[in-house]
């Protein structure tokens, strides 16, 4: 399926793994799952992408550099991934971290203070639920939170069941919800949100004000939303983030929101970006991208992208996990 925009822009991404580059062949680093790529050089045949393409490269229009993170490692996605049935259990409702993916967002906090993306990071824009919100703010919050600090903590302490200190919002971006960039919808109780007068308790300096119902009137318990559908309200996400003044955003989702969204582009591209644009995230996979106007000309290593699961534990994503059962049966 192909989308439209009212205006013109090209989604890059930089897909060369985080670790320094090197001249000569080495082993893949925690931090590097594969070894760097050859460059696809710019050509009319990659410019010629349809409204929206998918590649690395340095931009001289504007710009505006996104950082999209899928959540930590969540209950949901251990259950899941042992019995695909457990997606439909109540006890998974707005699914919380594991202590392994409380180890995962730690491991990225640090990684995102070391290459900098902290310090450029101007807006961090969450789905409204349970497992994102605490990733992050525990990726780009400001650390454990102090009394008599005036300002609000990111998160309270031992949301989740987590056993984890207060985040301050201290020298943190702003945190903002947006419903547009969540799970796929429907019959899954862990991507049901709670009614949004839960949450500003639990997340005190993250602003809800976006959201329009109390209620989570887009979850339905008997219909599972398209991935068509998915697809079309990525683009539309991402109209909204092209009208957003800040320079640089990070965009804490889901991996099957961020898959489709981004699986929408990159048809008639080189082969192996539309590979690199239709692999599924791992749990608390970082990725730079730059949203431009028009002009890509020439490529540069990223010193930001993280590769996600460290440490390593289970994160099949329920529409992975869905269309493995079908091909079983089949």
């Amino acid at each position: 399926m192909t989308f439209s925009t009212p205006f013109s822009l090209f989604l890059l991404l930089i897909p060369s793994p985080i670790s320094k580059p090197t001249t000569t062949a080495a082993s893949p680093s925690p931090y590097s799952p594969r070894p760097p790529k050859t460059k696809i050089p710019s050509s009319s045949s990659v410019l010629r992408c349809s409204s929206l393409s998918v590649y690395g490269c340095n931009c001289r229009s504007r710009s505006l550099p996104a950082a999209p993170v899928r959540h930590a490692q969540g209950i949901h996605n251990v259950a899941g991934e042992k019995d695909h049935s457990a997606y439909l259990s109540e006890e998974l409702f707005d699914a919380h971290l594991t202590p392994l993916g409380w180890q995962q967002v730690d491991n990225l906090h640090k990684h995102v203070q070391a290459c900098g993306l902290l310090k450029k990071v101007e807006l961090v824009v969450v789905s409204p639920l349970l497992r994102t919100m605490q990733t992050a703010a525990g990726v780009f919050g400001g650390g454990s939170y102090k009394d008599g600090i005036d300002v609000p903590p990111l998160m309270v302490a031992n949301v989740g069941d987590s056993d984890r200190p207060a985040i301050s919002s201290l020298n943190s971006p702003p945190f903002l919800a947006v419903e547009l960039c969540r799970e796929h919808l429907g019959v899954h109780p862990c991507d049901r949100r709670r009614s949004i007068h839960e949450y500003p308790p639990l997340f005190p300096a993250i602003d809800f004000s976006l959201i329009e119902n109390d209620d989570d009137v887009l979850w339905t318990a008997d219909v599972r939303e398209k991935n068509e559908d998915v697809a079309a309200r990525g683009m539309k996400f991402l109209n909204w983030l092209w009208t957003r003044k800040e320079k640089e955003i990070a965009v804490v989702s889901h991996s099957g929101f961020l898959f489709h969204a981004l699986s929408a582009f990159g048809n008639d591209c080189h082969p192996s970006v539309k590979k690199e644009i239709c692999k599924n995230f791992a749990n608390c996979e970082l990725r730079s991208m730059v949203i431009v106007d028009r002009s890509m000309i020439g490529s540069d290593s990223s010193t930001t992208n993280y590769p996600g699961k460290i440490p390593n534990g289970l994160d099949l994503p329920s529409n992975v996990a869905n269309e493995k059962k079908h091909h079983h049966k089949e």
